[in-house]
């Protein structure tokens, strides 16, 4: 086993004074190169948990493991190196005036020389497929365009893990699925470890493992299948159930376990034939 990232027994919460614990006992690992998503209810910690990996919130019990470092107020700058994080609105993310100035900004923090820099602004450009736009503004590009952009930024910081904190949760389906498809073959390329926060369940269908949140506390772990083929399971969990698996019980066909929307199309389209 190679755990990149040990979240052990986080607390945390915004009010000192106040009985509710935003995080209660957190506790999960990554092994490297996993692809894991966390959902769950808003207000479930999700988000809170990202953040404290992050680095931007600090804990109040716990400890947090980044590739065998625990993470502290004196080596949190070192280590945020080793992540990058994407948010749900890029808007937030931009500071340059072209996409080019923008890639650039955090290489520029980090010390990077200039050829080395603008190297890996052109090759993190071309692969989120937007070096065309490299001179453009960010405000006059789209949703999806942005977004892309601001995983650019992440990977030419060369980042061993990516968390993705709702980040395509303000794009149409096809707009999600387009970025989804360069993340996946960004992790592959890089050999990247991905910690999702969604609500999208058919995004989290693809994930190694899914990672159920409630009222601060890990309920489930398990991988998207077996999670997902139970839905009077994920109704008690205060869940969606996915589209699939909605279908799948009206059609009689739970003995299948559980399937993507896509996989379960190819399914259908096979029984026609």
């Amino acid at each position: 086993m190679n755990k990149i990232l040990e979240v052990k027994d986080i607390h945390f919460q915004y009010d000192k004074e106040g009985d509710v614990k935003q995080l209660d006992g957190v506790y999960f690992a990554l092994e490297k190169g996993e692809w894991v998503s966390i959902i769950g209810k808003n207000g479930s910690g999700k988000s809170t948990t990202a953040r404290m990996i992050d680095g931007l919130l600090e804990a109040s019990s716990g400890s947090i493991l980044i590739d065998g470092q625990e993470l502290t107020v004196d080596n949190v700058w070192e280590l945020r190196k080793k992540i990058g994080m994407v948010f749900q609105n890029p808007d937030n993310q931009f500071v340059g005036a072209t996409v080019e100035d923008d890639v650039a900004f955090g290489m520029e923090n980090q010390g990077v020389p200039r050829e080395e820099m603008m190297e890996r602004v052109d090759d993190a450009l071309k692969q989120v497929n937007m070096l065309d736009f490299k001179k453009k503004e960010p405000a006059r590009l789209s949703g999806g365009q942005k977004q892309r952009v601001a995983i650019a930024g992440i990977i030419a910081l060369r980042p061993e893990i990516i968390i993705l904190d709702e980040a395509t949760s303000m794009l149409d389906p096809t707009g999600r699925s387009e970025i989804m498809a360069v993340i996946h073959e960004i992790k592959d390329k890089y050999k990247l470890t991905v910690l999702s926060i969604t609500h999208d369940l058919e995004e989290a269908a693809s994930s190694d493992r899914v990672l159920v949140m409630s009222q601060g506390k890990i309920m489930r772990d398990a991988r998207p299948e077996a999670l997902f083929a139970s839905g009077d399971d994920m109704i008690e969990m205060g869940l969606d159930v996915p589209f699939s698996s909605n279908l799948m019980q009206d059609l009689d066909m739970t003995e299948e376990g559980y399937l993507t929307e896509e996989a379960l199309i190819e399914k259908l389209l096979g029984k026609l034939k």
